[in-house]
């Protein structure tokens, strides 16, 4: 009995340890981007003097990287990207052209793991000292200086947590295991009872 008792034991350790394993499991995931600035897909008067990206932590400083490309692919970044708590911000250089502009941003989340994401906004104007034409309204445009309501922010794509997954399949794989040897125990004790009831038995019988 006292061999079925640590088995239960060992089974109940083996359950709480594998809910322990699944509870853990959001706390895990990675940062992500909650707004940014300019919003997503947002028309200004003219270039920002800087743009920014809003996490729900505070990421690592190390490895940053914001690049702010205009229609023609080039980089109006200005200097190192700046991490003030949960913001990171990546200034500009002057004389930014009107149209439309591609913000990559690169950043390494609070437990260590990069993640990146994009966003655009459009400037109808070009920023002071630019030499570049505004563009001709169209159908649709929206007007100069209004920027819509944000949109949900682009968030990094996060790898499946696959640790969880072998870390389930293995406390499911003791737990069949543990079961089947209780199962074992049980037969074999059972026959060992049998055979002792057998040995009485023939022993009253000699007598």
């Amino acid at each position: 009995m006292r061999s079925i008792r640590q088995l239960l034991t060992a089974v109940l350790g083996a359950v709480a340890f594998a809910a322990l394993l699944f509870a853990a499991g959001p706390a895990s995931a990675h940062d992500a981007a909650e707004s940014s600035s300019p919003a997503d897909g947002a028309t200004v008067a003219a270039p920002p003097a800087e743009v920014s990206i809003t996490f729900n932590n505070t990421p690592l400083g190390l490895g940053s990287q914001v690049r702010v490309n205009d229609a023609a692919g080039a980089d109006w970044a200005d200097g190192k990207v700046e991490i003030v708590d949960n913001v990171a911000t990546q200034k500009l250089r002057e004389g930014a052209p009107a149209g439309k502009y591609t913000v990559l941003w690169r950043v390494v989340s609070s437990d260590s793991h990069p993640i990146e994401g994009t966003f655009t906004f459009t400037a109808t104007a070009g920023a002071e000292g630019s030499t570049a034409a505004a563009p001709v309204p169209t159908v649709g445009t929206q007007q100069p200086g209004v920027t819509p309501a944000p949109e949900n922010a682009p968030s990094a794509s996060e790898p499946f947590p696959w640790s969880l997954v072998v870390f389930a399949a293995v406390a499911v794989g003791l737990l069949v295991a543990l079961g089947i040897l209780a199962r074992r125990k049980l037969v074999m004790g059972n026959d060992e009872e049998d055979a002792d009831s057998g040995d009485t038995a023939a022993g009253g019988r000699s007598h």
